[in-house]
């Protein structure tokens, strides 16, 4: 294990064994505080307009990832138009969709729960989605320790588990409605419930015996184990949910239409361009695509299942 493997395992170990020592009982519910409020700016472009372009990205891995993984596609989004991007980073999805709603984000990258729960209430609309892999959908994986004895949701009984954001569809809603039909909650059949707030975060939990387990984005797990494979390693999958549309680039609707133009026409031309086409090699991303609403009709069902 590398010396960063190391001093970020300490770290989530005292943070998690902290917050499960802190509070007793049957099914208590503990927010474990991964995040870190980062904004990046890109000083050395000289904005059209004088306007600053913000721009955020949902807490699907954590914040430190995040910077390293998306930097290059901003500043290329930043070059192409001309102006300064200022990267928004808050703790949950609700956060985000909320500065989308009042116009203080221009762009943002989001999970798939929050779109379509909330593009009615938060007034965003769908840009362009990544195509991974060849496809445009992804499944919610139930991982455990490869050495543990858990092999079906219900062995999972009594234990910790680790959510991801309240608002994730992979992270919490998918093991929220495998539970609702049996007739059960997370609260009543977990005997600890946590929360990551990035779905790295808790592939490294289950992978350390921190929690025993927990639901991940499957392309987020498939990146780890391709590129830093050490912790997805130490896990193994044991249940898959159907597939959902993937998570998506909006804007807000207080966005002038020819940019919001000039956006998805660079989004969708990416894969053509040699520095673009580096960057999805990066990103482990085919090209940017068309969303369509109904592959993320099955997150309203399950949302309604659930209340």
């Amino acid at each position: 294990m590398t010396n960063i493997r190391l001093v970020r395992c300490l770290i989530l170990l005292v943070l998690i064994a902290l917050s499960i020592m802190a509070c007793r009982g049957d099914a208590d519910i503990t927010t474990v505080d991964f995040s870190k409020r980062v904004s990046v700016e890109r000083p050395n472009i000289q904005p059209a307009e004088n306007a600053q372009f913000r721009v955020a990205v949902a807490a699907m891995i954590s914040p430190r990832q995040t910077v390293i993984h998306y930097h290059h596609l901003l500043n290329y989004i930043a070059d192409r138009l001309g102006r300064n991007i200022q990267l928004v980073q808050r703790k949950t999805y609700s956060e985000i969709n909320q500065l989308i709603g009042m116009g203080q984000i221009d762009l943002a990258f989001i999970c798939s729960g929050p779109y379509a729960t909330g593009r009615q209430t938060y007034g965003f609309e769908a840009l362009a989605v990544p195509q991974v892999r060849g496809k445009y959908d992804y499944r919610s994986y139930l991982i455990v320790h490869k050495e543990s004895p858990y092999h079906h949701l219900s062995d999972l009984q009594g234990k910790v588990f680790a959510f991801t954001d309240p608002d994730s569809n992979t992270g919490k809603l998918v093991p929220t409605y495998w539970l609702a039909r049996q007739g059960d909650t997370p609260e009543n059949f977990f005997g600890k419930i946590i929360y990551t707030y990035s779905h790295d975060n808790s592939i490294m939990a289950v992978a350390t015996s921190l929690v025993d387990a927990a639901a991940v984005h499957e392309q987020i797990w498939q990146y780890y184990r391709d590129r830093e494979p050490f912790y997805p390693e130490k896990t193994r999958i044991i249940r898959k949910s159907i597939r959902f549309g993937n998570p998506l680039m909006v804007v807000s609707r207080q966005l002038p239409d020819p940019l919001k133009d000039r956006i998805r026409d660079l989004l969708f031309s990416l894969h053509r361009d040699t520095e673009g086409k580096k960057i999805l090699n990066e990103l482990m991303i085919d090209r940017f695509i068309l969303p369509q609403d109904d592959w993320y009709q099955p997150i309203v069902a399950m949302q309604a299942k659930c209340k």
